[in-house]
């Protein structure tokens, strides 16, 4: 009797340390929400500093998703009525919490700053999980979709792979994980806020290229005409969708209940059933649906299970190797000033390129306006300063057509002329960009020498020198006479150097512009961009003020 004895507790201590069956998910789900409904029940706790946001949204009743409203299957709206796979998701979630769904428009840029600063609770909106967004907000496992971006073009266009690419201008929106991967292949970027908009810029042939997940096209290829047109080059970067909330002790609660939902909704199939209703693809889902239904899955920790949990897409940047004191020095300014200051462009190789090659290309750029619009303002005035109806005449038609065209203008037909003649390079759009600068600014400012050139012949009461061009002593005075025109229109060019990106220069305008396409901190970078300009221009006032005087002296002089 002894012996069963001891038999019996051994077995019970045996049984003791023995972990405890895994509870499911289901169960799991039920006493958190529970639990968090009889916290809000509680009186003051909606009240409460920082109150949790799943005791906060049964205390409101309601749960706010972050949605997108122009992106085809996905989310849209027409009036008041919003359709949608991650309409119907959101719905599904705030439904099994027993709370009314409240929608925020969001798009690609906005999203997680607008969860920062809790303007919504939960996004569900394309957002692809990679490890970059991994440190801005918190991811819900398992995932509810996935995608590859896929680039899109003409079918006539002979584009396979990356070099393809190169030098190209490729249609994206801002805040696209995949931007940076498309600039680091030495491709050009035209952004856009929403994704809605790329399939038009692809007809109008505004876009000859545009890049976003193949779920977002896979709509358009319904269309006959946009299939007989245009079909999709090359995919890549594949990643999983994720929902997500703040990054914050009191969304964990949230998180946490979200992940138990998810492993429930791909189980059950009810995000299958959704995508189904939404003619969205299903073979992803339905993968994931036979991954939980495995018992070591369809756990209450399941979401924490390497064996069942898709990884992040690996979207890690290659740092600089001064990235710890640029954060070092970001973290002391906002230290000692309290502003958050960013630079992005001193942290990744990528973006560091992009800036210093940004910054040589903006100072050739000006270099190159100012040289071309002394030299056109030395020809046309010259010129208009003829005698010969054949010089002067169709120079003041030059002229005139320069005065009268918008600047913007000016650069795309400059440009169209340069990409005609030669292959499409950054060299080839600086060029032209050089060309256009040069002609509108130098085209005023040779209409000044032409105009000093009749002043001086006016007071002399003759023309002194031959038929034809002015002699080389009355125009070199009429030049120094017009120093100030000459300076005013010198400083312009340098001024409008900027505007060279909309032609596709790659100079720091273009080059910040990609590189706040894939990071943040744009309030810094464009400031940073204004102090650059700013420095450049007074450096140029003061050479063109040196130059006047030059100019100046020799008039006197003479």
């Amino acid at each position: 009797m002894r012996v069963w004895r001891i038999l019996l507790f051994v077995a019970a201590a045996a049984f003791a340390v023995l972990p405890a069956a895994a509870e499911t998910p289901d169960a799991a789900l039920a006493k958190l929400v529970a639990d968090a409904r009889a916290e809000a029940a509680v009186p003051g706790a909606c009240t409460a500093a920082n109150v949790d946001r799943l005791v906060r949204a049964f205390c409101e009743n309601r749960l706010r998703p972050g949605i997108r409203e122009y992106y085809p299957l996905f989310g849209t709206r027409e009036g008041d009525v919003r359709s949608g796979y991650d309409i119907d998701v959101a719905r599904a979630v705030a439904k099994r919490l027993g709370v009314e769904p409240v929608f925020t428009r969001v798009n690609a840029a906005s999203r997680i700053p607008l969860l920062a600063d809790d303007r919504i609770d939960v996004i569900v909106a394309t957002m692809g999980h990679n490890t970059q967004r991994d440190g801005q907000v918190r991811f819900i496992r398992p995932h509810y979709y996935q995608s590859e971006t896929t680039v899109v073009g003409p079918r006539a266009l002979s584009v396979k792979d990356w070099p393809d690419i190169a030098g190209r201008t490729v249609c994206v929106t801002i805040g696209n994980g995949s931007n940076a991967q498309i600039v680091s292949h030495n491709a050009r970027l035209m952004l856009f806020d929403e994704a809605g908009v790329l399939p038009g810029q692809l007809k109008d042939e505004t876009c000859t290229l545009a890049a976003q997940d193949d779920s977002f096209f896979d709509f358009y290829f319904i269309e006959p005409d946009f299939a007989a047109r245009f079909e999709k080059k090359f995919g890549f970067a594949q990643v999983p969708w994720g929902m997500a909330v703040a990054r914050t002790a009191s969304s964990e609660r949230l998180a946490r209940a979200l992940d138990l939902m998810s492993q429930i909704f791909l189980r059950d199939g009810v995000f299958l059933e959704i995508a189904r209703a939404n003619r969205v693809g299903t073979s992803f889902l339905e993968r994931q649906q036979v991954v939980w239904k495995r018992p070591e899955c369809n756990t209450d920790t399941g979401s924490g299970n390497p064996a069942c949990v898709l990884p992040a897409l690996n979207a890690d940047l290659e740092p600089t190797p001064f990235v710890a004191r640029v954060v070092a020095f970001e973290k002391w300014v906002k230290a000692e000033t309290g502003i958050d200051l960013s630079l992005p462009m001193l942290k990744t190789m990528p973006a560091w390129m992009l800036f210093k090659d940004g910054i040589v290309n903006s100072l050739i750029l000006v270099v190159g306006a100012l040289a071309a619009t002394l030299l056109f303002a030395l020809v046309l005035g010259a010129a208009q300063s003829s005698r010969s109806i054949l010089l002067r005449w169709p120079a003041r038609a030059i002229t005139i057509t320069l005065q009268s065209s918008p600047v913007v203008l000016t650069l795309v037909i400059a440009a169209a002329v340069a990409h005609a003649l030669f292959p499409y390079s950054s060299a080839v759009a600086i060029g032209a960009a050089i060309v256009a600068l040069g002609l509108m600014n130098g085209s005023n400012a040779g209409q000044a020498i032409a105009e000093a050139m009749h002043t001086l012949r006016t007071e002399r009461g003759s023309a002194r020198g031959r038929e034809g061009i002015p002699t080389r002593e009355l125009f070199s005075r009429a030049v120094n006479r017009s120093a100030t025109q000459i300076v005013s229109f010198l400083i312009n060019a340098a001024k409008g150097t900027p505007i060279a990106s909309f032609i596709g220069a790659p100079e720091l305008l273009s080059a910040l512009t990609d590189i706040t396409s894939f990071a943040s901190g744009r309030a810094t970078t464009y400031s940073l961009l204004l102090v650059f300009y700013v420095v450049v221009v007074v450096v140029v006032v003061w050479l063109c003020g040196k130059f006047q005087s030059w100019l100046e002296h020799r008039q006197a002089v003479a």
